[in-house]
């Protein structure tokens, strides 16, 4: 018999709870830094010593983030769901807490790639990445991650797997960042759909959603529980 499909959108708000500082919340990184000096292409053509130094900071407080409740109730899903993670998160959470299949919207942390050529991707070797390091095309490395600006090359592909979700679950997200908060509008109307998120959503615009305001170390194992059921 296959199995139920189900579609998992995560946000920057799951991450949180793993100790990893979100962007937008109080005391997230845009209070240190200006998106404009660190997220851009034209930082990185302006800085780049500044760009790489800001995704080594992450990158080194990634490395000893633990995956929270919220993480590991996803991986029970798997006993008797087929279930797809989109994640907004760069971070490696879900991997760690052991799901089967990821795919990142905007780039992963632990990864690096040509500044010349998108289709040359290596993993960091160790935590920070330094200037002088080359892709084989003699091009400087910078990180793998779709800074604003720019094409979010997995967003098609994301747009087919909600399409195809028989159950849909967004996670620590306000869904204020477009392209990737228009991925709801690609998963069926009589899907159910399910957000997670202290803030909550309007849902006037999303058919068929229940809204559970609590933080996803709660709501998530709640959520899973009666999915098991």
């Amino acid at each position: 018999m296959k199995k139920k499909k189900i579609v998992v959108f995560t946000g920057a708000g799951i991450s949180a709870e793993s100790g990893l500082k979100t962007f937008r919340d109080s005391g997230g990184l845009w209070e240190e830094y200006k998106v404009e000096d660190v997220a851009t292409p034209e930082a990185w053509l302006d800085n780049p010593v500044r760009v790489l130094e800001f995704y080594n900071m992450r990158r080194r407080q990634a490395v000893g983030a633990k995956p929270n409740p919220a993480h590991l109730a996803l991986v029970q899903l798997e006993t008797i769901y087929d279930v797809q993670i989109i994640t907004q998160n760069i971070d490696d959470l879900h991997e760690k807490a052991g799901s089967k299949k990821i795919l990142h919207l905007h780039g992963e942390i632990n990864k690096c790639r040509s500044s010349i050529d998108d289709s040359l991707i290596y993993p960091v070797k160790g935590t920070d990445l330094k200037m002088g390091q080359l892709c084989e095309k003699n091009s400087q490395l910078r990180p793998h991650i779709v800074w604003f600006g720019e094409f979010v090359p997995m967003m098609e592909h994301a747009n087919i797997l909600a399409s195809s979700a028989d159950i849909f679950i967004i996670i620590g997200t306000s869904l204020n960042v477009y392209p990737a908060a228009g991925l709801v509008n690609f998963v069926p109307e009589k899907v159910p759909k399910y957000l997670i998120d202290p803030q909550g959503v309007s849902k006037d615009y999303i058919p068929n959603l229940n809204i559970n305001r609590k933080k996803a170390g709660v709501g998530v194992p709640e959520l899973v529980k009666n999915l098991l059921k």
